[in-house]
């Protein structure tokens, strides 16, 4: 395989499939490493997954990242909307980065409107449920070609 993209997920996104289903799906975080698997096989690029509940995990995955893989796909969570720390480590990692929200933050409540991960991101995907994780892998394959 010749690129490699960590999937990085935040709080609460280990109870997909039972949490608020009528938000976020009845699709497990399982279902989607398999998705995200079978998508980047197909591409050539490897997929490895991380997921935590604890911001200073998800800071110490995207540094880790750094010198392992090639781009990062993250869906921060709630910590979208509160993290100067996760913002500062995807800056310094160099890597390019795809935000993923399953949901339209949008569309939600006033205070999901604002991102700090964005202004660090080549991109932001949201509202396409679990095919956003696949979008974002074409968006890095994309990256990775020019």
């Amino acid at each position: 395989m010749g690129k490699s993209v960590i999937v990085i997920n935040g709080p609460n996104l280990n109870l997909l499939g039972t949490r608020e289903p009528e938000i976020y799906g009845a699709v497990t975080l399982a279902d989607i490493e398999a998705l995200c698997a079978g998508h980047g096989n197909k591409l050539g690029i490897e997929i490895a997954f991380s997921q935590s509940n604890q911001e200073g995990d998800l800071v110490d995955a995207i540094q880790n990242a750094a010198g392992s893989h090639d781009g990062i796909i993250l869906n921060a969570a709630a910590y979208t909307h509160t993290s100067i720390a996760l913002m500062d480590a995807i800056k310094a990692s160099g890597l390019p980065t795809i935000e993923v929200h399953l949901s339209n933050v949008f569309a939600r409540e006033p205070f999901r409107h604002h991102s700090y991960i964005s202004p660090a991101a080549a991109g932001v995907i949201c509202g396409f449920g679990a095919k956003g994780y696949v979008l974002a892998i074409d968006a890095l394959a994309d990256i990775f070609e020019k």
